[in-house]
């Protein structure tokens, strides 16, 4: 292959497989290694040609990201350019004809990453150059790169200072949450809001344990990946960091991140709930407009308060400073979302749904029977023991 006159493109010579220089055995076998660990498939090597041109950074896909969709016509150009370049190896060869597992491998697990498997569609059969580079400009538009693209949720990595993909994500809908209607609705509509960059506040689901809150939270990802919505979690400790994560949040303005705060508490002795009350609302620094928080908590106003605390009160001279001081960070969060415990209809509804995904329908007196039994052996009535119930139940068939 000749790339030496690749402009924008010129990190793919980096790669042994498209370095001319790596004998074509070793390209095979690292084509090979890479096939298995993405799930590429057919011509592998037009495969991973796409994966690279779209998982590794290049200034077109950082300029687009940066600019939130904007890219210049010189710019384009220039990579319509390199696209001509490589255009005869998106269904050529890259070793001896010999190698025919190279062009029609089935690799053991087939590729997973949503992203990729849409952009192969849209390349299928294009051979114009012009068109090959509007197809990834689109595609970094929509997706973005590399982890980006291919996650819908993060973590805060503290040693690298930046986001860090999760692979393995669960995959819950809004469909799989039965009941709790109007929180989803509200849920949704400040989502889509925010997704439409239109006002959207910051959220707080609080209520009973296990009625969903965390999964509500976790399906709106996987019903608005494609819109550009991603989920970074952060744990307690790591509230330190807030400023520093929407730091690094606000240089990816196509994208729209929920930073994820589960299972929220606090003492009234730990300092971590100033961090989020001067980045929610307050602080020198405005929140990035392409950033909300949402949390879940048992607890309505986060910070815990003790009857000693009421006890005590009489010496606190301003007594009222300390109230508002308790109270003062769930009032940042404009939009609380009240989650009780479901009724033994709903309760008997969600077990009826998880078991007729997967494939099982009981009788109406079997199902109140067995999923009253279990509940009162276990921790009352909500999603979570149903989700139990429902995993004993098909762990147990056919033993």
């Amino acid at each position: 292959m000749d790339l030496q006159n690749l402009i924008l493109l010129k990190k793919l010579t980096d790669d042994e497989i498209f370095n001319p220089d790596t004998d074509e055995f070793q390209k095979a076998a690292k084509l090979v290694e890479r096939a298995e660990r993405l799930g590429l498939s057919g011509n592998i090597f037009r495969a991973y040609l796409i994966y690279f041109l779209a998982h590794e950074k290049n200034l077109v896909s950082e300029t687009v990201e940066i600019t939130g969709g904007k890219i210049g016509e010189s710019l384009r150009e220039i990579f319509r350019h390199d696209i001509e370049i490589l255009l005869k190896n998106f269904s050529g060869e890259i070793c001896d004809p010999a190698f025919s597992f190279l062009r029609e491998y089935i690799p053991t697990e087939k590729n997973k990453i949503e992203s990729l498997d849409e952009l192969e569609r849209q390349l299928e059969n294009v051979n114009d150059a012009g068109r090959i580079a509007e197809i990834f400009i689109e595609h970094y538009k929509k997706f973005g790169y590399g982890d980006i693209a291919a996650c819908r949720t993060f973590r805060w990595d503290e040693g690298k200072k930046n986001i860090v993909g999760v692979r393995h994500f669960e995959k819950i809908s809004l469909e799989d949450l039965i009941g709790y209607e109007h929180q989803k609705e509200l849920l949704t509509r400040n989502t889509i809001a925010f997704l439409a960059n239109k006002p959207a506040n910051n959220v707080l689901l609080v209520g009973a344990r296990g009625t969903g809150k965390s999964s509500g939270v976790k399906a709106l990802v996987n019903e608005y990946y494609s819109k550009g919505l991603r989920l970074v979690q952060i744990t307690k400790p790591q509230l330190k960091n807030l400023f520093e994560i929407m730091h690094t949040l606000r240089k990816l303005p196509s994208r729209h991140f929920i930073i994820f705060l589960d299972d929220l508490s606090f003492e009234e002795d730990e300092p971590e709930y100033k961090f989020l009350k001067s980045s929610i609302e307050g602080g020198v620094e405005s929140k990035p407009q392409n950033v909300l928080i949402y949390a879940t908590s048992n607890r309505r106003h986060l910070i815990r308060e003790t009857w000693r605390d009421r006890v005590d009160e009489r010496e606190e001279l301003y007594r009222n400073d300390s109230v508002n001081e308790t109270i003062s960070l769930s009032d940042r969060f404009g939009l609380i979302i009240r989650y009780d415990a479901p009724s033994q209809n709903e309760y008997l509804a969600i077990i009826r749904h998880m078991l007729k995904k997967n494939g099982i329908e009981l009788d109406a007196e079997t199902l109140r029977v067995e999923s009253v039994r279990w509940e009162m052996t276990h921790s009352g009535r909500n999603g979570r023991t149903a989700k139990q119930f429902v995993d004993n139940y098909l762990g147990q068939q056919n033993l």
